[in-house]
Parts: C-alpha cells; structure tokens; sequence
C-alpha cells in the first residue's frame, strides 16, 4: 500500500491485444511500483482488454476503441481515464525492471522542474546489445549518460500531466512514426526540457524491425507534417531538406524504399497535418544552444 503522500501516477498502457505475455508483465511491473499510487488503463486499439484471457488485474481500468486509432491516438485516448498530476505511458512490450522506477521518475521530476519529459534508457531482458536508436540522440555515446534530447523513444515515457496538456499530447494525425520527435518539441517549446535518463531503466526486447513501403511512406509524410505543424515557416524547407538529402545518401541503394518514401513526402505536402502550433524563435534558440537545432 502506498502512504498517503505518494505521488498519484496515471499510467496509460496502449495495446492491440496481440502480445498477451508481454501485455500482462507490462502492467504488473506497474502494478508492484512502490512509493507511488497508480491509477492504470489500458486502452486496446481495435481490441476489447475487457476480453483478454486471463482476464486483467483487478483495479486495472479497459477502454475499447472499436477501431485502430493509430499509436499516438490510442494513448490520447487513455489521458482522461487516470487520475495523476504525473503521466506514464506504457506500450505493452515494454515493462519496468525496477520496482521504484516510477518513485524516482517522480523524485526526478519533483526537484528538476524544469523537466517536461523524462525517457529512460532502454534494455533488452535477455541481455542482447540494444540498438542505438533507443537512444534519442545524434551522438550516442555511453547509454548510461544522461542529457538533453529533442526526440524520444515512446515506449516508456513518463512526464507531468500539466506539460502534457500543454504541449497538446500526442500527434493525433500521424498515426505511426515520429510522433516522439514532435513531442519533445512541444515539451521544449512549453519552457521546459525534453530529459533522456540514462540512469532510469526499462525494459523491451531487442525486435528486428521490419521494413515495409508503410513504413517508408509514413516516416517521409509524418517528416514533413512535423515541419509543418511545428517550425517558423522559414525553417520548414530547411529542415525537410536536410532529412530529405540524408534520406537519399541513407537508401541510394534500395530504390524501392526511395519510392515509397517519396510518395509519403509528396503526401506531406498535399494532405493536412492537422493543427500547427509553430514554435517560438526563443525555442529554436534555446534547443540550439542545447545543441540541436530544429533544422535536422
């Protein structure tokens, strides 16, 4: 049982109900959290978890949504059915190691105010090499070195509910993909900092992506609709130049995922991105002196 003080966490665990081991050590890492009271949904994309087998922990709260809304839309979803002036969101497989990670998340957010997002580092159960790109920098380094970031890895993401709102959750429109990256801009923008922890851990298993021409599209459509919902007009084409240059050094040898790539782009220019929220020059100041411009 938690005192009477403890923080109050709204965890928000997005699921299409298709990996059922991994959906119920998910959320009974959540459930055996100490120093924190948890309030937990879990919002099935096209699923019922009302119907899961076995059934979900008693406590844990259900929300269907009859179709597949998207990721970033799911965990929206999941927003007002928990209490909490701390939000955690949860894909169903990843899972928490430690049974304090939400204290010390919360002890971190508490005496760094200035903290809007906190990512942790990310480790395979097993002991595989995690990939780098769970690290949302450009220069990796140590996995263990905590700093600044201007993207995050969403599978396990833990942030006040008041920065939340205020950066207007999660891209709604973008269905799949980066949707991380417009986040953090949005933390930054609200005055506050995106934060990868390097000394908070989560756990996921090392999974070979597979690439498909969705992927492809959506990356490049959802590229140019973070430009466009996000940046001063002016940067817009010099950040969808930038990626687009290191898009075609990255895949000059694969054509075919040029061609689905740009057929997304094309789609990021002709189709609407929803609402644009363009960031203030303080901010592209203050995250370029962070050390990262929004124009890569």
């Amino acid at each position: 049982m938690s005192a009477p003080d403890a923080p109050r966490v709204g965890v928000v665990v997005l699921t299409m109900g298709t990996r059922p081991d991994d959906l119920a050590r998910g959320i009974r890492s959540v459930l055996d959290q100490r120093g924190v009271a948890t309030d937990v949904v879990c919002v099935g994309n096209g699923w019922d978890p009302a119907s899961a087998d076995p059934p979900l922990p008693a406590g844990v709260k259900t929300l269907h949504l009859p179709e597949n809304l998207g990721i970033p839309a799911g965990r929206n979803r999941g927003v007002p059915e928990v209490g909490g002036v701390v939000l955690f969101f949860l894909d169903d497989d990843a899972f928490l190691p430690s049974d304090t990670f939400l204290a010390d998340g919360c002890r971190m957010l508490a005496d760094r105010p200035e903290l809007g997002l906190i990512q942790p580092r990310v480790v395979d159960p097993s002991g595989l090499a995690s990939p780098r790109r769970w690290i949302p920098r450009i220069r990796k380094g140590d996995a263990t070195h905590s700093s600044p970031v201007f993207s995050c890895w969403e599978g396990a993401v833990l942030m006040p509910r008041d920065v939340f709102d205020a950066a207007g959750g999660w891209a709604d429109t973008f269905f799949y993909a980066h949707e991380g990256i417009e986040l953090a801009w949005r933390v930054w923008d609200a005055g506050h900092v995106a934060w990868y922890a390097g000394d908070l851990e989560a756990g996921h298993p090392v999974i070979d992506q597979t690439r498909h021409d969705y992927y492809y599209r959506l990356n490049a459509r959802n590229r140019v609709w973070l430009a466009r919902r996000n940046l001063p007009t002016v940067l817009v084409p010099l950040y969808v130049g930038s990626w687009t240059a290191i898009q075609v050094l990255r895949w000059a040898r694969n054509p075919s995922a040029l061609k689905a790539w740009f057929g997304g782009w094309r789609a990021g220019w002709r189709e609407h991105p929803g609402e644009r929220r363009p960031m203030s020059w303080r901010t592209v100041w203050r995250m370029t002196r962070a050390g990262r411009p929004p124009i890569v």
